[in-house]
């Protein structure tokens, strides 16, 4: 097992390994689509309040759930599989850890393609320059290539906090702030 798979754990765990296994007897260009579909999948569920209220209410019966679920990942042209695994976790109403399961998917499979995954909050958007140079400098830190997630923390006054594997780099204004804090008041 390598460090990555170690973080690997719990219900969406058992599930993303599941289906990671299932998609080693498929095709290169099948296993891309897949990794594609669930990383899409998470983004999905992350980004639309209302698919997260359908998929976590315990008042929808699973049937429904699923069916809209499948309808949705038709429309968008999704493989089979994923299709297929969706209904089935919905079916064993463990669609609350739908988005867990997906983005245990993709560390599996950034460790099988040697990557790491960075997830970098920052006080507002990064652009493509700075994204890249942050990529660059975390590609020569850990000697992978590095996968760059980035989402806006309105919570943060400057700044960003780098989320790479297990390790924490906390470069925020409010962390700053609160050390230089600790720092007086010790003096």
């Amino acid at each position: 097992m390598s460090a990555d798979e170690s973080v690997i754990g719990g219900l969406a765990g058992r599930y993303a390994v599941a289906l990671f296994e299932l998609a080693q007897e498929l095709s290169a260009d099948d296993q891309s689509q897949l990794a594609d579909n669930m990383a899409a999948l998470k983004l999905l569920i992350a980004g639309s309040d209302d698919l997260q209220k359908l998929l976590k209410s315990p008042v929808i019966s699973a049937d429904e759930q699923a069916g809209a679920l499948a309808a949705v990942l038709e429309k968008a042209g999704a493989h089979p599989l994923v299709k297929n695994f969706a209904v089935l976790v919905v079916n064993k109403r463990r669609a609350f850890a739908l988005d867990d399961m997906a983005a245990q998917y993709g560390a599996l499979v950034a460790g099988a393609r040697d990557e790491v995954v960075a997830r970098v909050s920052s006080a507002r958007d990064l652009s493509a320059t700075q994204i890249d140079a942050l990529k660059a400098e975390l590609e020569k830190a850990v000697g992978k290539n590095v996968i760059v997630e980035n989402e806006t923390d309105a919570g943060l006054l400057g700044g960003m906090v780098v989320k790479l594997g297990s390790r924490m780099i906390d470069g925020s204004l409010r962390t700053k702030l609160n050390s230089l804090k600790t720092a007086l008041n010790e003096g």
